[in-house]
């Protein structure tokens, strides 16, 4: 039996970059690295519910159909958890926190304003992506006269609290009881904002994507640009895969494909999501004619990829 070697590669793309104009500026190449051993399981990869390979806004909307309101979870595994939310106008978030983990959200429609501890209070509109703290309280309210849609992403298993003057919902099998925790909010640090909006940020021309979430126990980056700038497309290369944490991506603009280990290839558009497990091959890249963009998401601050050493 042949065992495959595979090739460490690089985490986050601004860490690989940053390694090489370092080297470059030394005038020094890195040294081809040496191959690996990395274990690679013989059973076929099985998509454990409610993850799939491909998830389709489309039929989400279309099994939610005639309501205003709503919620569906799309990814929920051992790092993330991540839904689709509808909300009614005039819905709302009560005032909240988390403890230990930061949540973000992504506005795929409508206008949802957000009140967060320490900034003044904002409206996010399609493409806005916003993000909390771990301990910093927040509450959002869908305005305007239509419904918004947001994808929302959190630690798995994140638990949420209440401030004193908020009556927590009735859950069974849990009392509520006065803490105290010598809560901090956060705040905002390294690439980490409250508030973005993707079509502000492709507005410059030379903007191909950057990191939105950068966390401890998450991170979210924006990959942006155009099939027409990639080299062809190597049939042999599987892509690469990530021995401890799964990957998933939000499509946010255009196309993008994704062969996929076990899942032939995916094309994925506009508000899709695509779900990688760990161990499984992948291989995303833009596609079509115009510019296309997914905001990947995964459990590490600088995932591994993992690649096979023989060249193809």
């Amino acid at each position: 039996m042949r065992i495959p070697t595979f090739v460490i590669a690089g985490g986050a793309a601004l860490t690989l970059f940053c390694c090489w104009a370092v080297a470059q500026q030394g005038g020094q190449q890195r040294p081809k690295e040496e191959a690996s051993w990395a274990p690679k399981p013989l059973a076929k990869t099985v998509w454990k519910a409610p993850m799939k390979p491909h998830t389709k806004l489309a039929d989400v909307k279309a099994g939610h159909k005639g309501k205003a309101s709503w919620r569906q979870v799309i990814v929920d595994d051992d790092h993330l958890k991540a839904e689709y939310i509808a909300m009614a106008p005039g819905e709302k978030v009560g005032r909240r926190f988390h403890p230990d983990t930061r949540e973000w959200w992504v506005i795929m429609a409508g206008e949802v304003r957000f009140e967060i501890e320490g900034q003044e209070p904002f409206t996010a509109t399609k493409g806005s992506m916003v993000q909390v703290p771990m301990q910093t309280i927040y509450s959002m309210e869908a305005v305007g006269d239509k419904p918004a849609l947001r994808f929302e992403v959190n630690i798995a298993k994140a638990h949420t609290l209440y401030p004193k003057d908020v009556q927590p919902p009735k859950m069974a099998g849990l009392e509520w009881i006065p803490v105290v925790l010598g809560r901090k909010p956060m705040g905002y640090n390294l690439t980490n904002k409250a508030h973005i909006n993707y079509y502000e940020l492709t507005k410059d021309a030379s903007y191909k994507g950057s990191r939105f979430v950068h966390d401890d126990r998450a991170v979210s980056n924006i990959i942006y640009g155009s099939e027409k700038n990639l080299p062809p497309r190597n049939p042999k290369d599987r892509g690469h895969f990530h021995p401890e944490c799964a990957e998933f991506w939000l499509i946010l603009e255009g196309e993008i494909s994704y062969p996929m280990e076990y899942a032939g290839e995916i094309i994925a558009t506009e508000g899709d999501v695509v779900y990688a497990p760990p161990y499984t091959f992948h291989a995303p890249r833009f596609h079509g004619d115009k510019p296309s963009c997914r905001l990947a998401m995964n459990g590490y601050t600088n995932i591994a990829h993992l690649r096979d050493s023989v060249a193809h």
